[in-house]
């Protein structure tokens, strides 16, 4: 699975990074603070690519690469109960296109979740007070430096307790897609987020681009030995803790053995 990340790149480099449309496409009204652990509720930057709205013009528009904020996990269009997002952070890559939860945007609202990295924690032969292993955090990411770009989901649910002219009214949430993990990292956790590669992002976002198969073809695990991964501060599991050094590696002997 993938439950935390880092994010710290600025709006506008990331408006250059995925080629967003310069007629509108940067939705960013206030940009998100560096954030190097990422946690399910939080709002992250998403792209997409989405038909310019407006009532003045009657002709429909081309779909437009856009940079948004949305919240991390998904709420699915139909949902009575908003809180089912808290639990609907990652989807897997082996189901996406049947479960009722995602299928409707795996379909045709598609986004890609930029990250600096992301977190695992493995199993030690350290025993907790409770009697259980305790699990040393390990930070994967690009051994170039490059952004990832996650594959995600994205959904609009409508507030049924808000007013029509509310501008809160609509939640934007997304969800991160799973596969099984690639050798390098693979000892570590057995999942990992998926990525697209920059050769396939315009296909992967093109909402009218909807064959199941076709979809699948896109999504990969990262190329074996692009990623890197080292040891990590248990500073990590609390989510009030954040900072560029929760992604600096720590020695091998402050490791949990």
């Amino acid at each position: 699975m993938c439950g935390r990340y880092a994010s710290s790149r600025k709006p506008e480099d990331l408006v250059e990074e995925f080629e967003i449309s310069a007629s509108g496409g940067n939705r960013v009204e206030e940009a998100l603070a560096p954030d190097y652990n990422v946690a399910p509720t939080k709002p992250v930057y998403a792209v997409m690519e989405r038909s310019p709205s407006s009532r003045d013009d009657p002709e429909p528009q081309p779909p437009q690469r856009q940079l948004r904020v949305v919240s991390w996990g998904l709420i699915p269009s139909w949902a009575k109960d908003p809180s089912i997002g808290n639990r609907m952070i990652n989807a897997r890559m082996e189901t996406v296109a049947e479960k009722p939860a995602y299928k409707r945007a795996f379909a045709s609202r598609r986004c890609l979740l930029p990250a600096d990295g992301y977190f695992e924690w493995y199993p030690t032969q350290v025993k907790g007070k409770s009697g259980r292993p305790l699990k040393q955090p390990f930070y994967i990411h690009p051994q170039d430096g490059g952004v990832m770009a996650m594959a995600g989901l994205y959904e609009i649910w409508r507030d049924p307790d808000k007013a029509e002219d509310d501008p809160d009214r609509f939640r934007w949430t997304c969800t991160v897609l799973t596969t099984e993990a690639e050798d390098a990292v693979g000892h570590i956790h057995d999942r990992m987020p998926l990525m697209v590669e920059r050769d396939r992002w315009s296909a992967w976002l093109d909402p009218d681009v909807a064959g199941r198969d076709d979809l699948l073809s896109l999504l990969v695990p990262a190329a074996p030995g692009r990623l890197e991964a080292f040891p990590v501060s248990t500073d990590v599991n609390n989510v009030r803790n954040n900072g560029p050094e929760l992604v600096e590696p720590i020695p091998a002997e402050d490791a949990l053995a």
